[in-house]
């Protein structure tokens, strides 16, 4: 007997993926739309100078995950690797997903990413994204 954890939210987004790919088809995905076995989950919040994004990452070790800011867009990739499944007398039981991730978020313009920093601890990446101010538009004398 196959014990199959039933989630909605997750089937909703597999069945997501496969339209996408279905209407899309292999040569139009960009690196966003790359098969991930697992997403996830992320707490964003802001504070008066900087945004705190918190991804759950159990299992993940550091050299595995990576963080890049392009175009504005923050991204987090990595790989949870298969460690030893628990088998007892036929029984079989796997709930931890394993395999590559992907996760991006645009970031508002008011962001120093020059000063953006990821740390992980614990299973949780934590990464600090510092506020700056808009720049003010200025005034131009035409003369």
């Amino acid at each position: 007997m196959t014990l199959v954890r039933y989630e909605p939210i997750n089937l909703f987004g597999q069945f997501n993926r496969e339209l996408n790919r279905l209407f899309t088809g292999p040569a139009a995905q960009g690196s966003a739309a790359q098969e991930c076995s697992w997403t996830p989950a992320v707490d964003i919040r802001e504070e008066d100078n900087r945004y705190i994004l918190a991804a759950d990452l159990p299992g993940v070790e550091r050299k595995d995950v990576d963080v890049t800011l392009e175009d504005g867009v923050l991204t987090i990739r990595g790989e949870r690797t298969v460690q030893t499944a628990e088998k007892r007398e036929g029984f079989h039981r796997r709930e931890r997903v394993h395999g590559s991730f992907l996760r991006q978020f645009t970031l508002p313009d008011t962001v120093n990413a020059e000063q953006i920093s990821a740390t992980v601890k614990d299973g949780v990446l934590q990464v600090i994204i510092p506020k700056q101010d808009k720049p003010e538009p200025r005034k131009i004398a035409v003369n």
